[in-house]
């Protein structure tokens, strides 16, 4: 028995958590997929066969698959839960270029890569897809293709002079709130630039990671808001492109260790007659 539950879905990717409740030591049926997928394993083993070759997938050994790969899989550990994660043939050739089919499709996932898969999952729990989950997403999609493809593709590019305007470009529009600056993927369409590029660049000239750019951009804009009495934290939290008022709250708390209701409260200064009140307490 198999079932799939969608964790984040946007128009160039998806990420899905698969889970097989299978016990077989038998092969299933050849399907067919027509999309370029990473799949890591969560918790369990399984088998896979394509193109002849038979693999052994735990927590320590993913995959990739192309389209027109034909797969079977068999189980004979018994179930497991994967992450499922495909790309649209857009967003394939940002990281891969020509490169339709890499040149082996299992690959290795260390400790690190272990990490940024479980950050992905912890984005998506947390609702931040656009850029905390994509950032991630890239870096392991970047990780797969270089050790499963024998030649240059543009993930594996070196840094250019040229990054430093790119970073700087991209911190204008997210300063001025440029519409396009609402998802990592439209940032870099409209910088003429791949998302990866863009997510590796911006560390390198500013010492921080785009999304923790644009998360200080708008908890200054939260900040200003609340400073000014802003009450309605779900207008807010709308705003400002959170999934929603927990989410703000959230983010708020992580970056200024309190909640936005306890901040309005500190920023706000006391009226006349609270303040008269307060000195005659004392």
């Amino acid at each position: 028995m198999l079932s799939i539950d969608s964790l984040a879905t946007r128009p160039d990717f998806t990420v899905s958590a698969v889970t097989c409740r299978a016990d077989h030591a038998h092969w299933s049926p050849a399907e067919v997929h027509d999309v370029h997928r990473l799949v890591l394993v969560r918790t369990g083993r399984f088998r896979r066969r394509a193109s002849g070759d038979h693999t052994d997938l735990d927590r320590t050994h993913a995959y990739l698959g192309a389209p027109g790969d034909e797969e079977q899989f068999a189980h004979p550990s018994g179930g497991d839960v994967c992450t499922s994660i495909t790309v649209t043939p857009r967003l394939w050739r940002t990281l891969a270029g020509d490169t339709t089919t890499p040149d082996r499709r299992t690959l290795h996932v260390d400790a690190r890569a272990d990490l940024t898969h479980r950050r992905v999952l912890a984005s998506a729990r947390a609702g931040d897809i656009d850029y905390a989950l994509c950032e991630d997403l890239l870096a392991l999609l970047a990780t797969a293709l270089r050790d499963t493809t024998d030649h240059p593709t543009p993930s594996g590019a070196p840094s250019r002079p040229a990054d430093r305007h790119l970073v700087a470009a991209a911190r204008d529009a997210i300063l001025e709130g440029h519409p396009a600056s609402g998802t990592l993927i439209s940032l870099a369409a409209l910088l003429d630039a791949s998302p990866y590029r863009l997510s590796r660049a911006f560390p390198r000239e500013l010492g921080v990671t785009v999304t923790r750019f644009r998360h200080r951009v708008r908890m200054a804009q939260a900040l200003d808001r609340l400073e000014a009495g802003e009450t309605n934290l779900s207008t807010l939290a709308t705003d400002l492109g959170y999934a929603d008022q927990s989410h703000l709250t959230r983010t708020v708390r992580q970056y200024l260790g309190q909640t936005p209701t306890t901040l309005r409260r500190l920023l706000t200064p006391p009226s006349p007659e609270t303040g008269r009140a307060a000195a005659l307490d004392r």
